[in-house]
């Protein structure tokens, strides 16, 4: 205090002292903001709670009373709560700090987030005209965590558990209008265990033991935000199941596009694909290079997607799939594999232009056959965007049909217009040199696609049937036109023969017919014509008629078969059609032993096969009189021939 300045009148006081007790952190603010009403000040009010503040502060002021820049403010804040603007709560606060011109020192900080103890060493917030700088470090000890914590950001995230260590050190700028800018964060993250939840029916079909959760074990994280860019890589271990295999990942995001690479190796656990009928079994070693960037327009983009598995390489370049994962374009394939028929299988799809090339020296069709003759709705199983419009020429050196059967020389075109297709053409040859035909024909006007099917060798693609067993030589015509998904077909098969038919089987033998019975499970009984005419809609299959004519029998079938849940079919079957049509054509004899009224005195059977697929039940009616309808297809078959 100066005497002689205050005998002038002058400002006298040069240097203030303030020790204090705990004051409530409420009536401090009430006290600045007196002297200075600012928004932060505002703001502070509305979040401070409750907490206390104990300081010491030096003032120094010069000849006018101005506070001059040179003051010291030192102190302690205990048990402060804040509730934050988004109805979050910060706990239990406490730290030291230290107040200059125009800067802010905090030093040893703790506070508790969401059950989340942080703890910080240094946080520096220094004072500009338009915005404050801040900048410092916290970190959080290894322990368990409330998942909550990242409902603010993630919605319908659901993890279980949560236990992870933290170093983090940051830096931004905030504006006088709450307005952040140059947010620099740098982190240092020791995940112990992340336990997380999601449902994904297509995950379990490349990943058989998935069972809707996964978990990542001792992880190292690095994460870096900076310039609105997020960038994170780390490594570690997850669990699908029971056994764990190795991950590392490098992500970026800005711009709510995701850049992303990952190498996950696959050792403990399987891996199935499906539409190639490949499968890795457990402990058998495999590596997954993944390149991709996830557009915010919901498009996605892999730049290279690469596996190996010892001789087995699967390598995938551009795919570009649309928001709803159907591809728009794939720029270049190429599969190297051994699939699970223990076949090999060596082809590359390439893009040209607009249009592809399929070629190659050997590849296994079964699986791609099979799904085809399962589903009648394969149009819902297409892999392709609207927009899927290309050429497509394929020529394959060897395709299999099945384990043992193959064709030579597969060549063809395949025209889609926005994903449907318009047009194919495939022909080929059975090692035996025996011609194979497919061609899909689209007539616009009428709306009609017209599918016709040759077959030289009949007996690979029958096969695929599993009612019928045994089945041996013969060709095959077939034939279909489909409209607003209701098609009908006419199929036949020419000069073949049976082992056995399990669903007549039991027919044959309840009618004493023991010796075709022992025909169709012994040397097989032999067919001249195989005839049937249905219908498709749904899966509802309408069998108007199947006809089967031969040496030893006949049979006239109809009815219908509702997918997995009902069959329903009747008929007649005849024996020795051969031996009744020689008695019925001698004069006289016939009339006496066949009948002068058409059919009479023929004998057979008629039955009925009803009941869900897995459990038809099986009645039998020996019958004498034909029904005009089989003497019909009988006598139109036999004037045919």
């Amino acid at each position: 205090f100066s005497i002689f300045s205050f005998l002038k009148k002058e400002f006298a006081i040069k240097n203030i002292l303030v020790s204090t007790k705990k004051n409530n952190l409420k009536d401090i603010l009430n006290l600045l903001k007196i002297y200075q009403n600012k928004t932060h000040l505002f703001i502070l009010d509305k979040i401070i709670e409750s907490g206390t503040l104990t300081a010491n502060i030096n003032l120094n002021f010069n000849s006018k009373g101005e506070l001059s820049r040179n003051y010291n403010i030192k102190g302690l804040v205990e048990n402060g709560n804040l509730r934050l603007l988004n109805k979050q709560y910060i706990k239990n606060i406490s730290f030291n700090f230290e107040i200059k011109d125009k800067l802010y020192l905090l030093n040893h900080a703790e506070l508790k987030f969401n059950e989340l103890k942080l703890f910080s060493n240094s946080i520096e917030i220094q004072q500009n005209n338009k915005h404050f700088l801040i900048k410092g470090d916290f970190k959080n000890l290894e322990g368990l965590v409330n998942p909550k914590i990242f409902s603010i950001y993630f919605e319908n995230l659901d993890i279980n558990y949560l236990n992870f260590a933290s170093e983090n050190n940051f830096s931004f700028k905030i504006s006088n209008k709450l307005k952040l800018a140059d947010i620099d964060i740098k982190s240092k993250i020791n995940l112990k265990k992340l336990n997380y939840k999601f449902k994904s029916s297509k995950l379990k079909k490349y990943l058989p033991n998935y069972n809707d959760s996964f978990e990542l074990n001792d992880h190292k994280i690095q994460l870096t935000f900076n310039n609105n860019e997020l960038t994170f890589k780390g490594k570690g271990q997850f669990l699908i199941d029971k056994s764990f295999d190795e991950i590392d990942y490098n992500v970026k995001f800005k711009d709510g596009d995701y850049d992303f690479r990952s190498n996950v190796q696959l050792k403990n656990n399987p891996l199935i694909i499906g539409f190639l009928n490949y499968e890795k079994s457990e402990n058998i070693k495999s590596i997954l290079n993944l390149s991709a960037l996830y557009k915010k327009n919901g498009t996605l983009l892999f730049n290279n997607i690469k596996y190996k598995e010892s001789k087995n390489e699967f390598s995938f370049k551009d795919v570009n799939f649309n928001k709803n994962l159907k591809i728009n374009y794939i720029n270049n394939i190429d599969l190297n594999f051994l699939n699970r028929n223990k076949l090999e299988n060596k082809i590359s799809i390439k893009k040209n232009k607009k249009n592809y090339e399929i070629s190659g020296k050997i590849f296994d069709a079964t699986y791609l056959i099979d799904q085809l003759l399962d589903d009648d709705k394969s149009d819902s199983r297409t892999i392709f965007s609207n927009n899927f419009s290309t050429n497509i020429k394929i020529k394959i050196d060897k395709t299999y049909l099945d384990n043992s059967n193959y064709l030579n020389n597969l060549s063809g075109v395949l025209v889609y217009k926005k994903n449907k297709l318009e047009e194919l053409n495939l022909i080929s040859k059975f090692p035996s040199n025996k011609k194979i035909t497919l061609t899909i024909k689209t007539n616009k006007k009428k709306k009609e696609k017209v599918t016709t099917l040759f077959s030289g060798y009949a007996k690979p693609l029958v096969k695929k049937y599993k009612f019928i067993k045994g089945f041996e030589e013969g060709f095959l015509d077939f034939s279909s036109i489909k409209k607003n998904n209701f098609s009908r077909s006419q199929l036949k098969i020419y000069d073949f023969k049976l082992h056995e038919l399990p669903a007549l089987t039991k027919v044959l033998t309840l009618a004493s017919l023991q010796g075709i019975a022992d025909l169709l499970t012994g040397e097989g009984i032999r067919f001249n014509e195989f005839e049937m005419n249905f219908s498709n809609e749904g899966d509802l299959l309408t069998i108007d008629e199947i006809y089967a004519i031969g040496p030893a029998i006949s049979i006239l079938m109809s009815g219908y078969i509702e997918g997995d849940k009902l069959v329903s079919l009747r008929g007649t079957l005849v024996p020795a059609t051969t031996l009744n049509k020689v008695i019925g054509s001698i004069p006289f004899l016939g009339d006496i032993l066949v009948g002068k009224k058409t059919g009479e005195g023929v004998f057979g059977v008629s039955f009925k096969i009803k009941g869900p697929p897995k459990n038809l039940k099986t009645t039998v009616n020996p019958i004498k009189t034909l029904t005009p309808r089989f003497i019909t297809r009988t006598l139109e078959k036999i004037k045919k021939n």
